[in-house]
């Protein structure tokens, strides 16, 4: 599988021409001081975050970092407790960065002018033989004709019942094919979509998410559910839940 969730963590190693990625998204750096707009008060989870990552690089050798979207978390100018953090993470990270911008990244781009940071459009970018797209917007008709997509921007969540009526919810992974038809209406012209499709979990636990296994969720992507068929969730610990539909 040239995509592979790292076990425990909300990021995956992408193997591809031979170089090894590691991608995540939905970082969404300085949240607090979003929720903090909404009411609610909770103590900073920067460090925590910075950790979880900069572990994940170490531990897959990755010569590369791929963002897929939404690294930041104000849509506009980013608060000054996410530069902060933006700061110190990036002065942690020692290999390159690719950020595909998401919907939450339109300003990033005076916070990371002294980092090694690749930006790409929220509509894609192709590495290799894999594309990346946020999710928010289409993806470009090259992104689509890989045979692995990922994505971000869903943040997945399922929620899950035991016999006596209790329940939890847990991020999750969803894969499965692409169907071309949406995609096609969309561009009005045949395309060459036969891949797979990876949405990612949030890497941020403070996030929220689409409660995909939900009467009455709704997908955020303009192209889902129905430009995915057939998708299996997974856990963050690998459990594989089947149909995310049945669930």
């Amino acid at each position: 599988m040239r995509v592979e969730p790292i076990p425990g963590v909300p990021a995956a190693t992408v193997d591809t021409d031979g170089t090894r990625l590691v991608a995540l998204a939905d970082y969404h750096a300085g949240i607090e001081a979003g929720l903090r707009y909404d009411g609610v008060e909770l103590r900073s989870a920067a460090a925590t975050r910075r950790e979880r990552l900069l572990s994940a690089l170490a531990r897959t050798d990755a010569d590369r970092l791929v963002v897929v979207g939404d690294l930041g978390h104000a849509i506009g100018s980013p608060f000054s407790a996410e530069r902060e953090e933006l700061d110190a993470l990036f002065s942690a990270v020692d290999v390159p960065v690719t950020l595909v911008k998401g919907n939450h990244d339109g300003e990033l781009e005076s916070v990371l002018d002294d980092a090694d940071v690749t930006m790409a459009p929220g509509h894609g970018v192709v590495i290799g033989d894999v594309g990346f797209t946020h999710g928010h917007t289409w993806p470009a008709p090259r992104v689509l004709a890989c045979d692995t997509i990922c994505m971000g921007h869903e943040h997945p969540v399922v929620r899950l019942e035991d016999d006596v009526g209790g329940h939890r919810h847990e991020r999750a992974w969803l894969r499965g094919a692409l169907v071309s038809e949406p995609f096609e209406t969309h561009y009005d012209r045949s395309l060459d979509v036969d891949g797979d499709l990876v949405v990612f979990p949030a890497f941020n636990d403070r996030s929220g998410g689409t409660w995909v296994n939900v009467q009455g969720q709704d997908f955020l992507a303009p192209y889902l559910p129905a430009g995915l068929a057939d998708a299996e969730a997974f856990l963050l610990d690998g459990t594989r839940l089947g149909p995310y539909r049945d669930i």
